[in-house]
Parts: C-alpha cells; structure tokens; sequence
C-alpha cells in the first residue's frame, strides 16, 4: 500500500509540474530554473505591445504608479501601459498623433513633462504628462530646425543651433536571456530581436525591450517581492 501511495504521489507531482509548464507556455512566459527571473511575451502582454516601436520611456507619477510610454505607427500612436505592478501590466490608453514622424524621447522637463524630438529635423514637442493616463503632446514652433538641447532649470531649457547627435542608438541589436542559476548548465531563455529601446525600471528590477515583434519583458521576481516589503513599510510609518 505504501508503494502505490509513494507512486501516487509521484504521479501527482509529475502532473503538476506538467501543467505548471503547460500554464508558462500557453501564458507565454518563459522561466529561469530558479523561477526568479521571467520572461514575458505574447499573449501575458496586452495586444497593443506587440507592435513594434522606435522609443520609450518611464514615468512615475509621484502617487505610486508607474507607466511605460512606446512610440507606435512611425509617430502615429502613443501607447501607454501601466507597469506598477510587473506581474500585472494593463494598457492605460492608446492615443492617435497627428506629429511630422518617428520621435524619440529626449529628457524630463520637470516633474509633468517629457521634451520630444522628432527625426530627420521635424521639430521638437511636448509631452504634457499632468494627466499620466491620457498625455498630450504640444508642437513647440519658431524652434530651431535642428539643434541640441540642455536643462534650464525645472521649467525651462536651452536650445543651441548646431547638429543634433541622437541618444538614443537607433541600430536594432539582438538580445539574448541568458539563465546562470546552474553554471555548470547554462541556458539560453529567449532571444529578442532587432531591439531598438531597452529602459529599466530600478524600483522592480523590469527591464522592458522594444523589438521587432513588439515589447518584451524581463521581471526578476525577488526585486519585486522586496521592492513590495519596502512599500508596505513605507505605508505602515
């Protein structure tokens, strides 16, 4: 009788286990042998990231939310995600842009804005961040066709009249997830290709890469569940 039961038991396992990967392949995550680190991509992601894009970037809004903005449509669209929660990435909006072109996001004006630079010399924008959800975005005119641009201050910023040397490398590279929790065997998770923009999020340990079949995400779950400890203590002093 002890035998059948050990051997049932073992069969309970092995089924678990096999629906455990079954849920992580339909789910479209992929998993490190530790289950730390986990990789997102496709259906776990709302539809509107697997469009690619050339730029994006992070804003907290101060109250405790953080979202991920992505240039879509070659300019087109602006596509807002709420990331607070890794594990549980919405999409917050879509919005249409009427703009000249492709932008890339250049730096923070303030605490409610990001300044927005379109390519090929098509001019400079706004993005007014005061509705973090829902933001829009302000041509700025009588600006210098092409110029470089530094901080004045929280609410202003120079702009000089000379070339304008990109920050952010418009060359798509391919990026490799790579799983070390065994030396002795490494793996080899995923493979992202022709990557445009990577941006971290310190806070949660997420990395987000935006690449030729949309967004990618890279979550470290040990980073989350103590950034998560260190918020609760926050809220209880």
């Amino acid at each position: 009788m002890k035998n059948i039961a050990s051997l049932r038991l073992i069969d309970a396992c092995l089924f678990a286990g096999m629906l455990l990967t079954m849920n992580d392949a339909l789910s479209g995550e992929i998993r490190s042998k530790t289950r730390d680190l986990i990789v997102e991509v496709f259906s776990d992601l709302p539809e509107q990231a697997h469009t690619p894009g050339n730029s994006c970037f992070l804003y907290s809004d101060g109250d405790g939310s953080t979202y991920l903005y992505v240039e879509q449509q070659k300019g087109a669209r602006l596509s807002v995600f709420d990331v607070t929660d890794p594990s549980k990435i919405k999409l917050a909006s879509s919005i249409s842009l009427n703009g000249p072109g492709v932008f890339d996001f250049v730096r923070p004006l303030g605490s409610r804005a990001e300044l927005v630079r379109f390519r090929e010399d098509r001019g400079v924008a706004v993005l007014d961040l005061q509705k973090a959800k829902k933001p829009s975005m302000r041509m700025i005119e009588s600006l210098f066709e092409s110029g470089t641009t530094e901080p004045l201050g929280e609410t202003a910023f120079l702009m000089a009249n000379e070339p304008y040397n990109p920050i952010i490398r418009a060359v798509p590279r391919d990026y490799q997830v790579i799983d070390i929790s065994a030396p002795s065997d490494p793996v080899v998770l995923a493979t992202v290709k022709q990557v445009k923009h990577k941006v971290v999020n310190g806070n949660t340990g997420t990395t987000f890469l935006l690449g030729s079949e949309g967004l990618t995400v890279i979550r470290r779950t040990s980073v989350e569940n103590d950034y998560k400890v260190h918020l609760m203590q926050q809220s209880s002093n």
